[in-house]
C-alpha cells in the first residue's frame, strides 16, 4: 500500500473501491507549524475516464488497484492512437492521446521500460520509466565554459517537447529527461 507522499504519476490506486490513476500531483507545504504536508492529487478513473480531485497528507495510505501491470515496448503511432506491444507473448495495446496526457513528449520508437495497466485485459493507462534519453534537435549553440550550475536555455527534443537545459549543451546531444518532473537531468 503506497503512501500519498510516494504517489508518482499513473500510480494505479483503489478510492471508494473502484481504479483510479494518478494525473497530477501537487504539494502544499502549510507555514504553520505542526501541520502537515498536503498533497493535491487529481485522478482518473480507469475505465470511464472521470476526473477526481482529492487532498491527502503525507502519511495517508492508498489501496493499490486490482489491475494487471504488463511490460510493453512502444511500437508506433498512428490516427491518434498510440501502440504498445507486450513484451512476453507480443500482443499489441493501443491508447489514445487523451489516456497518454502529458505523457507523450517522452515516448520515442523502440522504448522499453514501460508498464501497461489492464484492467479487464483491455489497456487502461501506461507508467513511465523514472526517466528517458532523448536527442536535442534544435537550441542555441552552446558556451564554452559554462558552468553545470548556469544559465538555462531552451532546447527542443526529437519528440517535440521543449525543455530547459544548461548552457554548455549542444544541439544533437542526447540528454536524460525526469519522465515526473519534465527536467533536465544531464547527459546521457
Amino acid at each position: 500500500m503506497p503512501k500519498a507522499s510516494e504517489l508518482k504519476l499513473n500510480v494505479a490506486v483503489e478510492i471508494n473501491g473502484e481504479p483510479y490513476a494518478v494525473k497530477k500531483i501537487e504539494i502544499r507545504n502549510p507555514t504553520s507549524r505542526g501541520a502537515s504536508t498536503l498533497y493535491k492529487v487529481r485522478f482518473a478513473h480507469l475505465k470511464t475516464k472521470q476526473k477526481l480531485d482529492e487532498t491527502f497528507k503525507g502519511d495517508d495510505f492508498l489501496k493499490e488497484a486490482d489491475c494487471e501491470r504488463v511490460s510493453v515496448q512502444y511500437s508506433y503511432q498512428d490516427d491518434g492512437a498510440y501502440y504498445f506491444m507486450n513484451m512476453e507473448n507480443f500482443e499489441q495495446y493501443a491508447l489514445d492521446a487523451e489516456d497518454l496526457e502529458g505523457q507523450v513528449g517522452y515516448l520515442t520508437e523502440g522504448l522499453e521500460g514501460l508498464i501497461m495497466l489492464l484492467i479487464d485485459n483491455s489497456p487502461s493507462a501506461l507508467e513511465l520509466p523514472s526517466s528517458v534519453a532523448l536527442e536535442i534537435i534544435e537550441t542555441a549553440p552552446g558556451i564554452k565554459g559554462a558552468s553545470a550550475t548556469a544559465r538555462t536555455k531552451p532546447a527542443k527534443l526529437t519528440t517535440g517537447m521543449e525543455v530547459q537545459v544548461p548552457e554548455y549543451i549542444d544541439q544533437g546531444e542526447v540528454i536524460k529527461i525526469n519522465t515526473s518532473t519534465g527536467k533536465f537531468m544531464g547527459k546521457a
